[in-house]
């Protein structure tokens, strides 16, 4: 049986695969798709990994349920606008928030207390994988 070789950064086959960085451009993008009047491109917009902090804030407050759950799913999404999403109005968002890796403890702490029988479910169900 052969062994494989390992794939490192040194080697530079990682590399190849990274994304390029957020350039200007790609910034005005998503911000243009952030208030676009059609909720499926701010959902684009929303789970971008280049997001801005002020457009994420921004998204947060979106009429569109369905993009409110597509920021909270992001996990670029800043701790400030997830514990924001913790609280919102729709079961949806708040569920995903609450699998998202990056939702900060004492907002999972508040998640495992919700209304929401399937958001405190989800929170259990986090705790258990990690």
């Amino acid at each position: 049986m052969k062994q494989l070789k390992s794939i490192t950064a040194e080697d530079g086959a990682v590399a190849q695969w990274l994304s390029p960085g957020a350039t200007d451009s790609k910034i005005a993008r998503i911000r243009a798709m952030a208030k676009d009047k059609n909720s499926k491109i701010r959902e684009s917009a929303a789970l971008s990994i280049h997001l801005p902090e002020d457009v994420a804030s921004e998204l947060a407050r979106d009429k569109s349920v369905d993009v409110r759950a597509c920021l909270a799913r992001n996990e670029s999404t800043p701790s400030n606008v997830l514990r924001a999403l913790a609280k919102d109005k729709s079961p949806v968002v708040r569920q995903w928030v609450a699998v998202n890796f990056f939702t900060p403890n004492d907002v999972m702490e508040s998640l495992s207390t919700d209304k929401d029988e399937q958001v405190r479910q989800l929170v259990q169900w986090k705790q258990s994988v990690s």
